[in-house]
């Protein structure tokens, strides 16, 4: 499979009609009203199961040969997962809660793993038809409102610098986070919803994203590879060693994301 531009014109149009899906419901009452609740107490709304069924249905027929594992459909064995060396992770909608309190902040997320590493990554943010988008060894970018694609890149910075810019989850802020803000010098923080906490750092808006608290693969996989390709990291808080994918449990290890750090 080629990474060209054919192919990743159709993979954006996937996420981006994708956001249509979600957007018909958002701007309905009759159904955004419509939430219900799954087993771990997390919401999901027509707009999860909308976009995952449209993104599942063209992810098939852009490569047949490519399992998909999305949110919305986790339940695969891991006797099943193991034996894939390349599959499509998604997250039909991230940033449920967002949506929910309709501010905007949400995004689809579209990953390509290989080998237990995200390779390709399209997160796109329907509200403001913003695109990012990056792949292994070809950069990272942003459009918005279907402009040409601009490079991007994530700012230098040192631990030790004043006034460190920290990025913080705005519906999972967790006290380890606290914690860890406060080492730092005088730093600044802002919150933000779903992976553009990641596409801050990848612009260079951002220099860490602590995130000290449960996620899931989905959350992580397509923002991984932008951010990286934009001079980044997202790093296992214990082992220092760069976020896996398709492990036995899908749940993330606690993670910091970091723009260009120097040391």
């Amino acid at each position: 499979m080629e990474i060209n531009k054919n192919f990743l014109h159709t993979l954006i149009d996937i996420a981006k009609k994708a956001g249509d899906k979600i957007l018909e419901v958002y701007g309905n009452e009759a159904l955004f009203d419509r939430v219900d609740f799954k087993t771990d107490d997390s919401p999901l709304t027509l707009a999860d199961q909308y976009a995952h069924l449209y993104i599942v249905e063209h992810l098939a027929k852009l490569t047949p040969d490519i399992p998909i594992l999305s949110e919305e459909a986790a339940d695969i064995p891991y006797e099943t997962r193991n034996t894939w060396t390349r599959f499509w992770l998604v997250d039909p909608l991230d940033g449920t809660k967002e949506f929910i309190k309709r501010n905007g902040e949400f995004t689809v997320n579209i990953a390509l793993v290989e080998n237990g590493h995200s390779t390709l990554g399209v997160v796109y943010v329907p509200v403001q038809d913003l695109l990012y988008y990056g792949y292994k060894g070809g950069g990272a970018f942003v459009s918005t409102k279907g402009a040409e694609p601009i490079r991007i890149q994530s700012a230098s910075f040192e631990m030790e610098d004043e006034s460190l810019r920290i990025v913080c989850s705005r519906s999972h802020m967790s006290k380890p986070v606290e914690e860890y803000i406060s080492k730092l010098n005088s730093p600044q923080t802002v919150s933000m919803g779903s992976s553009l906490k990641f596409m801050l750092l990848a612009e260079g808006k951002a220099d860490i994203y602590p995130r000290l608290a449960p996620t899931m693969e989905w959350d992580t996989g397509a923002a991984q590879i932008i951010v990286e390709e934009a001079g980044g990291s997202v790093i296992n808080n214990e082992t220092g060693s760069k976020l896996i994918y398709n492990k036995p449990i899908l749940r993330n290890p606690h993670f910091i994301a970091f723009g260009n750090k120097k040391s």
